[in-house]
């Protein structure tokens, strides 16, 4: 198979085909998940608003960021049951746990926004912001920074694609979830990490349209986030 179509046919297998499966849950246990979605989502962009306005190198970012991870993890486990989900298997056909597939759709969107902060190191009005926000792993600990950034990411799947998602219904679900995640990020005030929360939302959601679950998404943006903390900061610095 030529790399074209081996492109092709790996789309499709993460992003566009669902995997089989029956989720279905009763009205009431529907509409609750709702309630406690809308009020996680409240109270989750105001720790949000709150953290990322604290000062680099002030102990109180690492207590805010925790305290954002505990609200989302916490509203998306009380709105009822989360599922891990499954992938296509590229060889041999049949299902997998969606980890390899998910590690390579977090690499390649690494590549994608690494390549567009050739760019954005040039201009100052898109660097500044974004400097300012990795300055947290600058003048404090990086690898604590990396540690919250693993649980915060791990926590925003478990809401965003797990509660959220769910509690939206079937047809709009990918679209919605993609357009609050965006909003969410808004109140940094970073245009940057807007769009970021556009497109990495959108693959994560319909990669949790097709496996059913969060596991993919997890995988998937642990992989990006955790490459853009290590390597944005020196691509920046080089190119500006």
């Amino acid at each position: 198979m030529n790399p074209v179509a081996e492109l092709r046919a790996f789309v499709r297998a993460a992003l566009v085909d669902p995997v089989p499966r029956d989720h279905t849950e009763s009205d009431a246990a529907f509409h609750r998940r709702r309630r406690v979605a809308v009020v996680t989502l409240l109270v989750g962009a105001g720790v949000l608003a709150w953290a990322l306005r604290i000062e680099p190198g002030d102990p109180t970012f690492y207590v805010a960021t925790l305290a954002l991870a505990a609200v989302w993890a916490v509203g998306a486990f009380s709105s009822g049951p989360l599922h891990l989900g499954r992938a296509h298997r590229r060889v041999g056909g049949g299902e997998s746990r969606a980890v390899v597939q998910s590690l390579a759709l977090g690499a390649l969107l690494l590549l994608v926004f690494l390549a567009g902060s050739l760019v954005v190191a040039r201009v100052p009005l898109l660097r500044d912001p974004v400097q300012d926000l990795l300055d947290h792993a600058r003048f404090g600990s990086l690898w604590v920074v990396a540690l919250i950034t693993m649980v915060n990411g791990v926590a925003e799947e478990l809401y965003f694609r797990g509660a959220l998602y769910a509690g939206v219904g079937r047809k709009h679900a990918v679209a919605v979830t993609t357009v609050v995640y965006a909003l969410v990020t808004a109140t940094s005030g970073i245009p940057l990490l807007v769009l970021a929360g556009l497109l990495v939302g959108l693959v994560v959601g319909l990669q949790r349209r097709v496996t059913g679950g969060i596991l993919g998404p997890v995988v998937t943006h642990l992989t990006w986030s955790l490459g853009m903390l290590f390597l944005l900061p020196a691509v920046l610095d080089r190119f500006s």
